[in-house]
């Protein structure tokens, strides 16, 4: 039996008990992917990252792996945050980082803000597919206990991946967000045949003080009933904001703004995004960033 130092750590916030939890082991040499699994389900976090140091053989400064309490996943916005949280708490270097990912090689910056740490994760651009539309927006909307006239008709439902994919749902009004009670084995049906686990909706309608959004996002298909501030999901948003032409940029062709989330789990937060397109037919680039706060540190035996 082995020692592994781990934390739990909250993301996208400045306050424990608040914002989204994550499990961080920061030296995981020598776990199985099989051991792996069984700590992110005994952690029980929407993930789990796992950080492995720098080798000849690593194509970055560091390798993450995330896992859910039933699968592992590409990439984890909010994991991220905590894991390099960690390792700047261990005395790591601010700065930029190349982490090594199932979803390749994403820069992740350290920074110094306010006395506090700051953790900027850069995504993949933004890819976008087909509006969902017909018998499987049907399907969706009654999942999720919506009703047509519930959409914002500003923009598509639509699969958006920064990384990890996600179905962004733009929502007229808050009260309908905060009021949802979706169908988790609905959701989990419509993920098998649409390819994409998560559910993102979202509003600008009434949003908290310096936030642009509020939002909410369900991911049943891989453990996850309801996260409480995503990274990736908001992430995908600045991206198809940006796309759809939604969201002023400044002359550079940058958009920032804070996306809230967590309120309905009592878990508030928010995070910090900003979409950048330098020219008209140019790619979305995206960069999301939040802060942390260490609530747990202890050790984990693990064979």
């Amino acid at each position: 039996m082995q020692q592994y130092p781990i934390y739990q750590i909250d993301s996208f916030t400045r306050q424990a008990f608040s914002g989204n939890p994550a499990g961080v082991i920061p030296d995981a040499r020598g776990l199985s992917a099989a051991t792996m699994q069984a700590i992110a389900r005994e952690m029980n976090k929407s993930e789990t990252a796992f950080v492995f140091p720098k080798t000849d053989q690593l194509d970055g400064d560091v390798e993450v792996r995330f896992f859910t309490p039933t699968a592992e996943v590409p990439i984890c916005g909010h994991a991220t945050i905590a894991a390099h949280y960690v390792l700047a708490h261990e005395g790591g270097p601010r700065g930029t980082r190349k982490q090594h990912t199932a979803a390749g090689i994403l820069a992740v910056e350290t920074e110094t803000v306010d006395r506090d740490t700051r953790i900027w994760m850069h995504q993949q651009a933004g890819q976008f597919s087909p509006p969902i539309e017909g018998d499987t927006l049907a399907d969706l909307l009654v999942a999720l206990g919506l009703d047509a006239s519930d959409l914002d008709d500003n923009g598509p439902v639509q699969i958006v991946s920064t990384g990890h994919s996600k179905v962004v749902i733009p929502v007229r009004r808050r009260t309908r967000i905060t009021g949802l009670a979706p169908d988790m084995n609905a959701l989990t049906r419509l993920s098998a045949r649409i390819g994409c686990n998560g559910y993102y909706t979202w509003t600008t309608d009434d949003p908290d003080p310096g936030n642009y959004t509020s939002g909410r996002m369900f991911a049943p298909a891989i453990g996850i009933p309801e996260d409480p501030v995503t990274g990736n999901a908001s992430g995908c948003l600045g991206a198809y904001l940006v796309h759809h032409d939604l969201l002023p940029t400044n002359a550079q062709g940058v958009a920032s703004f804070y996306a809230g989330q967590g309120h309905e789990v009592g878990r508030p937060g928010r995070v910090l995004v900003e979409a950048s397109r330098p020219a008209a037919n140019a790619p979305v680039a995206v960069r999301i960033a939040g802060e942390a706060v260490i609530t747990l540190k202890g050790t984990m035996v693990a064979e």
